[in-house]
Order: C-alpha cells, then structure tokens, then sequence
C-alpha cells in the first residue's frame, strides 16, 4: 500500500540533491503537510494560507497577506531579495478540485509515497510547485539575490482564476515590475508557452408551470432553451469553418460548447425554467466574450420568456510571446525545448493581461490532474528544485 511520508521524511537527506534543507523542510515533507489540508475553491482557505505563512515564518521570511473580496480567502505573496529591482514571480494555486465521488487506493488527503511517487490530492496540481518554491526559499536566501525572486499563492484558481487578479492588481504597491513570472502548473517540467482564454456562462431561461394536460395555460422554458442550443451548435461549426484560425494550436480556431443543461421537474409538468451551461476556448486575438456576446444576443432574442445569464469563469488567453527571452532562460533551465501551447488554461493569461511576460512550467503531468490516485515523482519534484536552484543563481548573478 505504501507509506505515510511526513514521518519517515525526518532525519532522510540527500534524495533531493545538493540542499540546505533541514529534515522536515524537504519538498516531500513540505508537500505532505499541503496535501492534508483540503481547502477546495469557494470556501475559506485560512488553514491552507495558514500552513504557508508558518512555513515562511519558520525561515525569517514575511507574508503579505491579501484578503479577497469574499471575506474568508486570501491571496500571499512574499519576497526574497531587493523589492525594488525587477525580478521574477513564482506562481501556484493554493486549492484543489474535492476528491468526493473517486476512489482512491488510499487517503486522498494524506500523502503516501510508494515505488518513487507521492500520492495524494493536488500532488500534481499544484501543490507539489507550492513544496518546491518553499523549500527552495533557505537557498534563496543564501544566495544574496540581487534580483529579488517573489512568491506568489492565489485562491480558488479551480473555479475561474477567481483570486490571482486580485493579486496582480496589488502587484505595484508589493514590487517592482516583474521581469517575468513563472507559473507552475503540471507540465512535465517542459515549459509552454501559449493557451487558449476560456469563458463560462450559465443561462437561464424562464417561462410557467401548468399540469401536462393543459399545456396552454404554461410556457416550457426548454423549447426555447432549444433554440439557444441549436445557435450555440451552429456557431460552433461556424468558428471551425470561418477562423479565425492559429495553427499554433489544437484544434486550430476557437471553441464554443454546451455542456449541461438543466430543465423540468417531472414528465406531466410545464417546466418553468431551463439553463444551460456553456463554455468558450478562444485562440489568442479573439477575446471569449465576444463569442459569448452572440449567443447573448440570442438568448435576448427570445420571445415569451424571461432570460437571464451570469458568469461562472474567466480567464483570457496566454499569446505565444513576443520576445522569447523567458522562453529561453527556461529552456536553459530545464534543458527542454519550450512547448508551443497547451489546451488548458492557467493563471499565466492574467499575468500577461497585466504586463508580467509569463510562461508556465512545472512538476507532474495534467494527465494525472483531477483523477482518482492523482502523483507526483519525487524525480519530478528534484527537477524543479533545480529548475528554481538555477533561476536563483540567475537572480544572483
């Protein structure tokens, strides 16, 4: 079955490489510790924030803690080295997607190590980078940087991206400008490049109940949601057939799906009420509002009925950069060639939309994110560390 990591971790040195951790500040250790704290997106996050900030404290360095507008999540950022020179940002989400539903081998939430992996929910994504950034922060401060290197944790990036904005935005008053920002979602450790933006949208149409038999004394919301339905297909045919068009990535034009729809009660009910959740993946230059706004109009278009709509996530897209300079101080990091784009999407597009070059490249693999037994290789994490080690010398020099 494996075994429990933090306790065996003490007193075992030398599986990450050269390090001045001590026993219990190993990536291993640190990651345990993450991993048993479930703080998922929407909720308070004050334990997993809490855990973070001692850590930190445990080495001498200060938090800025940084309330969101909900009231009980906050983002952190914190700086090793001179706030008043450009440097460099790591960047990682603190919550996980629930494990509710899965079946796992063992506690999702209390990471197990077994044949060279550390098994446990957001191992990979992303707390494993968390473990790494701080653990990596004795070295960092060993070696006198002369370009600061910033940490950066964000709420409820599972739900939207909905916290790091929040934390860009405080970004003048905490540093300098950034001369980049590295954003450690699972990529194999390869760096990438480039994603699509994505918008979310649920709408809601709504008409009047009426028994089943008398049909014209109600509105059934669903025929026109129908409607709206049979737009969105079309207008995906349409983007697929019309562009715009970047080869760049898979597949090659924007994207528009719609993915649940809800409506009715019982078969001998009018129902009063449908929604329909619906998602845009735009390539770079095509904003994803303004393929939801079509749809938008749609839905306004319909007679009868009572419509409305409301956001569910956002984020836009990362464009392929324009100067290649961070592309290449991480493919030298790393000795990987940077992949072009991913089909996921991460908090890197916000950074860019602020004027932070950014580029995402980090421990585990999104094919294991989100799934039952979700790991990360304690190779994986060795990698990182010297990925970080390096930047640190980079910030150093």
């Amino acid at each position: 079955m494996g075994r429990v990591v933090r306790q065996d971790l003490r007193g075992r040195m030398g599986m990450m490489g050269e390090s001045l951790l001590e026993p219990d500040m190993t990536p291993e250790a640190i990651l345990a510790d993450l991993v048993a704290l479930a703080d998922l997106p929407g909720v308070s996050n004050a334990r997993m924030a809490g855990c973070i900030r001692a850590h930190l404290a445990r080495l001498g360095v200060e938090c800025t803690v940084l309330p969101g507008p909900e009231g009980d999540r906050v983002n952190l950022f914190a700086t090793i080295g001179p706030r008043d020179v450009p440097g460099y940002v790591l960047s990682g989400h603190m919550d996980v997607v629930p494990a509710e539903g899965q079946v796992w081998a063992s506690d999702p939430f209390r990471l197990r190590a077994e044949g060279g992996r550390l098994y446990g929910r957001g191992a990979t994504d992303m707390k494993g980078y968390l473990a790494c950034m701080i653990a990596m922060v004795p070295e960092f401060l060993a070696m006198d940087l002369r370009r600061p290197i910033h940490l950066a944790f964000s709420y409820d990036e599972e739900i939207g991206c909905r916290g790091v904005g929040h934390l860009i935005a405080r970004l003048p008053d905490l540093c300098a400008p950034p001369l980049g920002c590295i954003v450690g979602e699972p990529s194999d450790m390869v760096p990438v490049l480039s994603h699509k933006g994505k918008q979310a949208v649920e709408l809601v149409i709504e008409g009047r109940a009426a028994h089943s038999s008398q049909p014209d004394l109600g509105v059934n919301a669903i025929y026109p949601a129908a409607e709206v339905l049979l737009f969105i297909r079309d207008l995906a045919v349409r983007l697929a057939s019309e562009g715009p068009f970047d080869a760049r990535f898979a597949p090659a034009h924007s994207t528009v799906v719609a993915g649940v729809v809800r409506g009715g009660a019982a078969v001998n009910i009018i129902p009063d009420r449908c929604a329909i959740q619906m998602e845009v993946r735009s390539v770079p230059g095509q904003a994803p509002q303004d393929i939801t706004a079509q749809v938008l109009a749609r839905l306004e278009g319909l007679q009868g009925v009572r419509v409305s709509h409301h956001e569910l996530s956002s984020y836009p897209a990362l464009p392929p950069p324009e100067d290649r300079g961070l592309a290449e101080l991480l493919e030298r990091l790393t000795g990987k060639a940077a992949l072009q784009s991913v089909s996921y999407g991460t908090e890197a597009g916000l950074f860019h939309a602020a004027g932070v070059p950014s580029i995402i490249c980090g421990p585990g693999s999104i094919n294991r994110a989100h799934r039952p037994d979700e790991f990360v290789t304690v190779a994986e994490l060795a990698a990182c560390c010297a990925m970080l080690r390096g930047l640190g010398q980079v910030a150093a020099g």
